[in-house]
């Protein structure tokens, strides 16, 4: 039995789960509404506030399905009534962010300014002139949507400049020794 796929994900009170015939899940929550499709092999049960998923049986691509499954699900109910976040830092000397409106400008010593806009679900905040907030209600959505701002500019490995995640540890190079001796 796989260890994720066979546990039960509880739904808080304020969260509705409905799945249909085609194993579309939808979950409507306080922040939103989230649709995914499941794969037609695993069975999704709601049973009043607890859901499970099952797999048909022990061949290995319906093992993999069933962790992945029950993952997914999860994400969406947790999506709904928390939401996700990712926090980005920007380092660099003249490196700084501003959200100005629907729009983050981001200037990363390149000859221009680097404007990104914040999407439906997506919204983006910039506390302090060097630090990202990304945040909505997928997990995948947030994901992607952070690496591609972070893609702008990656941290580079001599001296730490660009934009890295705030949890993510930077391995620095030492760079050159001097002329060589004879």
């Amino acid at each position: 039995m796989s260890r994720i796929g066979k546990m039960p994900i509880t739904v808080p009170a304020d969260v509705e789960v409905n799945v249909d015939s085609s194993n579309v899940v939808t979950v409507k929550g306080p922040k939103g509404t989230l649709t995914r499709q499941i794969h037609p092999d695993m069975t999704v049960n709601i049973d009043g506030n607890v859901i499970t998923v099952t797999r048909p049986t022990d061949d290995k691509p319906h093992r993999s399905l069933h962790g992945l499954s029950r993952s997914l699900i999860h994400n969406m109910v947790e999506g709904v009534t928390k939401g996700f976040t990712k926090e980005l830092e920007v380092n660099g000397v003249g490196y700084r962010v501003l959200k100005q409106g629907k729009q983050l400008i981001m200037n990363l010593g390149y000859s221009h300014q680097v404007i990104v806009e914040d999407t439906d679900s997506i919204t983006i905040d910039s506390p302090a002139p060097n630090k990202i907030i990304i945040s909505g209600i997928d997990k995948q959505a947030v994901g992607q949507f952070a690496a591609e701002v972070r893609a702008k500019r990656p941290p580079e490995p001599y001296k730490g400049k660009g934009i890295k995640y705030a949890t993510e540890v930077l391995r620095h190079k030492e760079g050159k020794t001097g002329a060589a001796k004879k």
